[in-house]
């Protein structure tokens, strides 16, 4: 394992992550809370994340939603909907649009609930905890916009459908399952993928976390370019405690 440091990193570092890139044929991106942190969207762990000042237990637990939604779409109206309303894809992002364009980017997994990175321009990416752009409604399944739901949370909290019923946004909470497509879809991409980059996620979620397992258990080489050490950095070929998507712009841009 070649290990660089947080604040430490060198052209070595970058050289050795463009080989990585280079050699590769079928590239997948997992992509965290770190990644759409240069995009002003907060992460959720950690000092100031949001779990820091929200308790997840009551802001995203689906058995609370599910008995008082108040608390959960108070959050959404003040704190989520300004920051994914204002946010644009990073360098990061657009790294990986360009990469999709080569043919040499897979799939994008990514844990984040924003749409960045179809913004960006990625065509193929799977959202493993969902998207917070849809909202539906429970009761007759229709869908809406976050633009329209805001409308809707500046006369009525909660919000409801116009036939009544509760609304949720694609997300997955605390407490329910990821979705099995999603997931299957996603195991799928790691057994096949040749080169498995880790960018922006703590791993320490499961069973997403278990991805780059997978990845490498089929052969794969693994690159995890995160601030803060990982429970995979042990098993990596590359470790880069460094901001992902600073370090995807310095490998286009300079390497």
């Amino acid at each position: 394992m070649l290990l660089y440091w947080k604040n430490s990193m060198d052209e070595k570092a970058l050289s050795q992550l463009k080989d990585f890139v280079d050699n590769a044929e079928k590239i997948v991106a997992f992509t965290g809370a770190g990644f759409s942190a240069d995009s002003g969207i907060s992460t959720f762990r950690g000092a100031g994340g949001l779990w820091s000042k929200y308790n997840p237990s009551i802001y995203a637990d689906i058995r609370v939603f599910m008995q008082d939604s108040t608390y959960y779409w108070q959050f959404f109206r003040d704190e989520r909907y300004p920051v994914i309303k204002k946010a644009k894809p990073n360098d990061g992002h657009y790294v990986l649009a360009d990469l999709e364009k080569q043919g040499k980017l897979y799939r994008v997994i990514t844990q984040n609930i924003d749409g960045l990175h179809q913004a960006a321009g990625c065509s193929d990416v799977i959202e493993l905890h969902g998207s917070t752009r849809v909202i539906n409604c429970l009761s007759c399944e229709k869908t809406y916009s976050m633009d329209e739901v805001y409308e809707k949370l500046k006369k009525e909290l909660p919000p409801k459908c116009s036939c009544g019923g509760m609304l949720k946004t694609g997300t997955v909470l605390f407490g329910e399952s990821l979705p099995q497509q999603a997931l299957d879809e996603a195991s799928l991409a790691s057994r096949h993928c040749d080169l498995f980059i880790v960018l922006g996620s703590s791993l320490v979620v499961y069973p997403a976390a278990s991805l780059p397992e997978i990845a490498k258990n089929h052969g794969a080489g693994l690159v995890i370019v995160n601030i803060d050490p990982t429970p995979l950095d042990g098993i990596a070929d590359l470790v880069i405690h460094e901001n992902a998507a600073k370090v995807l712009s310095q490998l286009v841009y300079e390497g």
